[in-house]
């Protein structure tokens, strides 16, 4: 069974306050999606679908996309067109149980072995899941008016990662039905919950953070400097 990853790259990151969209921006040697590809070309027996922006000129001047295994296509305006969109260019050669995983490009910290871990632990699932980690910092429900109302029990929360990783046909199904109801999920669990299903979750380290803003550049890039010895 063949595992496919799609990567959505269309954003244009707007809490980064920069010119550059944030997967290009310079990362250790390379770029912010760069890296990100580098540490998913690890897993074998797999095929990269990237969504870009239509706008975007700057992939085709990265070595890393002339790699056989890497397709580009157009992304949409969100994340969940993205990510549909790319379901739909696959779907001549996907079958209705292949594993599809769903992975930000802006989060080059993911360790090689929790993605193993993700792919082993969910390998006889029927919906499938997603990486996360339990919220560890103490949670404030706020006003409008900028008041705390209330502290949450954060003993049931945990903190979406990715990749998430579903079955080619509900992940399809969960995102049509989206669509169709003019929703747009912020992640892939979100449409699959939408639709009845009950998305498993495996634990994932506390440092596959999210490029977000400028700073994260800094504190991503001393997170992959401390891996070295284990990715």
């Amino acid at each position: 069974m063949k595992i496919w990853i799609i990567v959505p790259a269309a954003g244009i990151g707007k809490r980064f306050s920069r010119k550059m969209s944030k997967q290009y921006e310079r990362f250790l040697d390379v770029t912010v999606l760069e890296f990100t590809l580098m540490r998913l070309l690890k897993i074998d027996h797999i095929k990269i679908v990237v969504t870009v922006s239509a706008n975007d000129k700057v992939w085709k001047k990265l070595d890393i996309f002339k790699k056989s295994s890497i397709e580009v296509i157009a992304g949409g305006e969100e994340r969940a067109d993205s990510v549909r969109l790319a379901l739909e260019h696959i779907k001549e050669k996907a079958k209705k149980n292949d594993w599809v995983l769903i992975h930000d490009g802006v989060r080059p910290c993911v360790r090689v072995s929790d993605i193993l871990s993700l792919i082993s632990q969910l390998s006889s699932d029927q919906v499938g899941g997603i990486l996360a980690a339990p919220v560890i910092g103490t949670l404030k429900r706020v006003t409008s008016k900028g008041c705390v109302s209330l502290t949450e029990d954060r003993s049931n929360l945990w903190e979406a990662q990715t990749p998430q990783m579903f079955r080619f046909t509900l992940l399809y199904q969960a995102l049509k039905h989206a669509e169709t109801i003019g929703w747009k999920p912020t992640d892939e669990s979100a449409a699959m919950e939408r639709i009845g299903c009950s998305p498993r979750v495996i634990e994932g380290r506390q440092d596959n953070i999210k490029i977000t803003r400028q700073e994260d550049i800094v504190v991503a890039e001393a997170i992959v400097l401390s891996q070295q010895e284990e990715v």
